[in-house]
């Protein structure tokens, strides 16, 4: 795996790169809150519901407006995972799906345990977030896939027949290792998607979807990501599913004036090439994130995974700061979202003034042990 921070940034740099970290988190979690009250609901209940519009405004989900799902958990544990293989490179082992399974696992103890375990020293202060110890709904396939210590792989993946969508959904902070190339991006959100779904067109999209994110926070334009997507899944086996998704995506734009109807249609059995072309297609045609984001939700399909994908989407490709105040205003966990956005910013950016062969510091250390 690559370096994943160039030798020098300069401040403006960073804060750019900032910005678009938390804005792909929380443009993340801001999606997952306002899909989740819909998932397994028709069109026609959202609309009975909601009104002709369908939602156009966070709902009440878990007895509380702007709540998260497991959706939003995982993608907070890559974050954690991310940074804990940066520092433990340090040591001279350097093999970031092992960090990743890890994290996952502690994300696992969260939907068993009644509360942060302080015996568990290297756990690192995510995972005493007493808040993420809620159980919202995990997707069976992550219960299954991370109930051992037995990690999956490409070769030898978990749930091999899992075509799901979550495993995309968590894989927005691969593509925020900017210094990456494309395929080691790829690559790493693939092998960390095996750990829970074995099926192709499910680690596959995760795979896309990651590198689309990198290119968007890279500061490249949306259609170019999607390009680049396509040019790096071209060699891999079994990715014409994955392919032909993203293609009918990028051709729905062109058909017209957005509709649920063809939302649903790219949707299609709510596998994970169908909700990634969703994400692509509300991202690429919504007039502003608000729009882009109740686009995606307002179908009868995984509204929850929809909108996580297609707000981390929009929030890599125009920061923070274009994301919705009030919406965030009522986002479960902002506090912890904002802190681990910019612990990782930090981390990548200025890594070895944290740790290193010039001394370490210890609160980092205790932040994210090595252990």
């Amino acid at each position: 795996m690559g370096a994943t921070a160039g030798a020098v940034w300069g401040r403006g740099e960073q804060q750019d790169f900032r910005s678009r970290v938390r804005g792909t988190l929380l443009g993340a979690a801001v999606g997952d809150a306002l899909g989740a009250p819909l998932d397994g609901l028709s069109l026609e209940e959202i609309r009975e519901a909601h009104g002709a519009e369908g939602l156009t405004d966070l709902a009440f989900g878990y007895g509380r407006r702007g709540a998260v799902t497991h959706l939003t958990q995982l993608t907070l544990f890559s974050v954690d995972g991310l940074i804990r293989a940066q520092v433990r490179r340090d040591t001279g082992a350097w093999h970031p799906p092992t960090d990743l399974h890890r994290a996952y696992r502690r994300w696992a103890a969260t939907q068993s345990d009644w509360g942060p375990d302080e015996r568990r020293k290297d756990d690192g202060w995510l995972a005493r977030e007493e808040w993420l110890y809620a159980r919202r709904d995990p997707a069976r396939s992550c219960l299954l896939g991370l109930g051992d210590e037995t990690m999956g792989t490409p070769d030898a993946p978990k749930n091999p027949g899992e075509p799901g969508p979550e495993a995309a959904a968590r894989s927005a902070p691969f593509g925020l290792l900017v210094g990456w190339e494309p395929q080691l991006v790829v690559q790493l959100a693939v092998e960390c998607a095996a750990q829970t779904h074995g099926h192709p067109t499910a680690y596959l999209s995760a795979g896309a979807y990651a590198v689309i994110v990198h290119a968007l926070a890279r500061g490249e334009s949306l259609d170019g990501g999607v390009q680049r997507a396509l040019a790096v899944l071209a060699a891999r086996p079994g990715h014409e599913p994955v392919t032909d998704a993203l293609q009918h995506a990028l051709g729905a734009v062109r058909q017209g004036m957005p509709s649920p109807g063809r939302v649903e249609e790219l949707a299609g059995d709510g596998t994970a090439e169908g909700v990634l072309a969703v994400a692509v297609y509300c991202a690429l045609v919504g007039e502003d994130i608000r729009h882009g984001l109740c686009l995606a939700v307002n179908q009868g399909g995984a509204s929850g995974v929809a909108g996580a994908l297609t707000g981390g989407l929009l929030g890599a490709l125009h920061g923070e700061t274009a994301l919705p105040p009030a919406w965030l205003a009522e986002l479960e966990g902002r506090p912890t979202i904002l802190v681990l956005a910019d612990d990782f910013a930090m981390e990548m950016t200025q890594g070895p003034a944290l740790h290193g062969p010039g001394g370490s510091s210890p609160g980092w250390l205790a932040r994210y042990p090595r252990g």
